[in-house]
């Protein structure tokens, strides 16, 4: 009876072990991007995260290399997901892309961060520009 107990102990410690990282969370998640370059691009701008009611302010920076040709701004609005913490939502992003937008155009991305958190974007841009780049997106919580 005694080795039954330890066992199902045991099973059940073993299945919340297994079940953690489905205990991640999502938020809200809104940018505004100001993109612009001549081969070589920056872009940089601010937004804002929701995540369990709250209200987090965050920072946007970055390069791209590659053929950047033009002015734009973007306003992204999406979710982000696999997050534990508002701050698991700070990092560097990669992508590789390619677009071109005159005066207005729809974006739609997908990034992931070092932390596994993945940002799932669409949005409205407007301005003059191509694209062929790999871009480099630095999110930080002001």
């Amino acid at each position: 009876m005694r080795n039954w107990r330890r066992f199902w102990a045991a099973a059940i410690v073993a299945m919340g072990l297994g079940v953690a990282p489905a205990l991640a969370d999502s938020g809200s998640i809104r940018l505004t991007i100001v993109k612009g370059g001549w081969f070589l691009g920056a872009h940089g701008g601010s937004g804002v995260l929701v995540f369990h009611g709250r209200r987090y302010p965050l920072s946007v920076g970055g390069i791209d290399a590659g053929l950047v040709f033009g002015l734009s701004k973007t306003d992204f609005h999406g979710r982000v997901t696999h997050i534990r913490a508002a701050s698991d939502v700070a990092g560097v992003y990669g992508a590789g892309g390619a677009g071109a937008a005159v005066v207005v155009g729809a974006r739609v991305i997908v990034l992931t961060n070092e932390k596994g958190a993945v940002l799932e974007l669409q949005g409205r841009q407007i301005g003059l520009i191509a694209n062929l780049d790999l871009s480099g997106l630095v999110i930080s919580l002001r």
